[in-house]
């Protein structure tokens, strides 16, 4: 099934779009893929959670919740579970709002931008962080993002309601986390149409390989083994996946659906910007997040199926 401009399921062959050929990454969606990792460094670097710690916030998920909740306001866990969509509710009320009693909003944006500075100033070092190619980015990055559009994104516009930062490796930081919440918000309207509940798609992700390891999924979303296996179960009884946990043909029909619908409801940053621009921001920011991951941003024992 693919999903269409209109949102209605039409079906197709297994893999391919409407013309028949198969599906295939935009531009748009090349160019998040390029900037997005320039925003979730910072979940895998001490320094956020070193600064949000200070604040007398508990290490791990706790950190998590608030900080990346943090522009929504004090919001109760609902809100968290609904817009973050893959977490179980139920590890959400652990920490949220008892966050908030903590430390309010306003100190964990601070303190989550003082660890965007200092993450990025050590995986890439102060010449790159005082570029001009940074400030280039940064410049094509926010015009792109100013194109998002905020109806049904609750991330996107809370985040898009924040001042940009002055630094330049700041400015391509808050860009990267609108661009990457704008898309996120879209896309959790495509996993909900594809009938995809949060710890389904988690499976279905991590199936492919190119995801966070079970282990990880679980342990930072509150997931339990039983319920990991409920869920694959699931998806195995509607073809999604085999009797060895891989996607089958069906399955990675419906993640390149699931991808291409998104592409179509994050278009918008990227028909503002342009041909040309999006080419040069995937370029500006690709050596960027190489340049991370050459430093060690993305562990590589935390990522890959099992």
């Amino acid at each position: 099934m693919l999903f269409t401009e209109s949102a209605r399921p039409v079906p197709v062959s297994p893999g391919t779009g409407a013309s028949g050929h198969a599906l295939e990454a935009t531009a748009g969606r090349r160019c998040h893929d390029a900037v997005a990792p320039l925003h979730s460094c910072v979940y895998f670097a001490p320094e956020q959670q070193d600064e949000l710690a200070a604040l007398g916030l508990e290490r791990g998920p706790m950190a998590y919740y608030a900080g990346r909740a943090a522009p929504l306001g004090a919001v109760d866990a609902g809100t968290v579970t609904a817009t973050f969509y893959n977490f179980d509710h139920r590890h959400v009320r652990r920490y949220i709002p008892a966050a908030w009693r903590i430390a309010a909003p306003e100190a964990v944006l601070a303190a989550r931008l003082r660890g965007a500075d200092r993450t990025l100033r050590r995986l890439l070092g102060t010449e790159a962080v005082a570029s001009k190619e940074m400030a280039e980015a940064a410049e094509l990055a926010l015009r792109a993002a100013e194109a998002g559009h905020r109806e049904a994104r609750p991330l996107y516009s809370a985040n898009a309601d924040l001042p940009v930062p002055g630094e330049p490796h700041l400015a391509l930081w808050h860009a990267a986390t609108l661009l990457r919440e704008h898309r996120g918000d879209g896309h959790l309207a495509a996993l909900a149409i594809a009938g995809l509940s949060g710890l389904q798609a988690l499976v279905l992700h991590n199936a492919t390989g190119r995801a966070p390891t079970s282990a990880v999924f679980m342990q930072t979303r509150g997931w339990s083994a039983a319920q990991w296996a409920a869920a694959r179960d699931r998806l195995r009884e509607r073809g999604l996946l085999d009797e060895a946990g891989d996607l089958t043909e069906s399955g990675a029909a419906l993640r390149g659906e699931a991808e291409a619908f998104t592409d179509h409801l994050d278009a918008a940053p990227y028909d503002h910007l342009g041909p040309a621009a999006t080419a040069r921001l995937t370029e500006l920011a690709g050596g960027f997040t190489a340049a991370l991951r050459t430093a060690g941003a993305f562990p590589a024992a935390l990522f890959g199926k099992g």
